[in-house]
């Protein structure tokens, strides 16, 4: 068999591998949105929560017919994708990990529980600290003769995407650590640059958040400040490196 052939069922077989760790990764998925939804209306109503806490709380109304259908199972599968998150990122460590050399393969099972503990955080965050911040300067720009009536529809798109949004910044220090263990990153460029990432960190806010400047702001600041600690992180590796 030629060098040309063999390389093309190599890639055959990784393609193979690929297949089926999407698939996997698709199954987690859905066993945890099924499982997420055993719970939705438990989780409807913590989601639901901060508002219960606002000087001029909003009234939520369901505008569509199929709205609760929708939004239950839209929520469902939110969750299970945070809750398939260990798996998914396992799947992709074992899909890249014979590339890998013996030293990096140790730190890929740490590198994928900080890396889900990071995500929690970051959800923890937004839903403590972000939301409420939010939801609260936004009631209090009403007026006595107009009502807070919000759809549920838009409530649950802008709760879930500022839990969302903050979860994936809050993984800038894993990102960091991953690129700088692998030469591209060093905390010289990253302080020679500080000025230029905080305008990328401004752009990056106002994909992943609602299109307000709140929660830009509220999303940019914490982000500035992992800036800082990704700038530590990237030293302690070129350290020990």
């Amino acid at each position: 068999m030629s060098d040309n052939v063999t390389s093309q069922m190599s890639f055959l077989e990784h393609l193979e591998e690929l297949r089926w760790r999407l698939i996997k990764s698709i199954i987690a998925i859905l066993f945890g949105g099924s499982f997420c939804f055993l719970f939705i209306d438990e989780i409807l109503h913590t989601l639901i929560a901060p508002i219960h806490n606002l000087s001029n709380p909003p009234d939520l109304q369901v505008l569509k017919v199929q709205g609760m259908f929708m939004i239950k199972w839209g929520v469902a599968l939110l969750g299970g994708i945070v809750v398939a998150i260990p798996v998914l990122t396992y799947q992709m460590a074992k899909f890249i990990g014979p590339g890998l050399y013996k030293d990096e393969k140790k730190v890929m099972v740490p590198l994928v529980f900080f890396s889900y503990m990071a995500f929690l955080v970051g959800i923890v965050f937004a839903f403590y600290v972000l939301i409420p911040y939010s939801l609260g300067f936004f009631t209090s720009m009403g007026m006595m003769e107009v009502k807070n009536n919000f759809s549920i529809n838009y409530y649950f798109s802008f709760i879930s995407m500022l839990l969302l949004g903050s979860g994936v910044i809050f993984e800038l220090p894993i990102v960091v650590f991953i690129l700088s263990a692998i030469g591209l990153l060093t905390p010289a460029f990253m302080r020679h640059y500080r000025r230029h990432a905080i305008v990328v960190i401004l752009v990056l806010s106002a994909f992943i958040t609602p299109p307000d400047p709140i929660s830009l702001v509220f999303i940019s600041i914490p982000l500035v400040f992992l800036y800082e600690i990704s700038i530590g992180v990237s030293w302690m590796v070129n350290r020990s490196k």
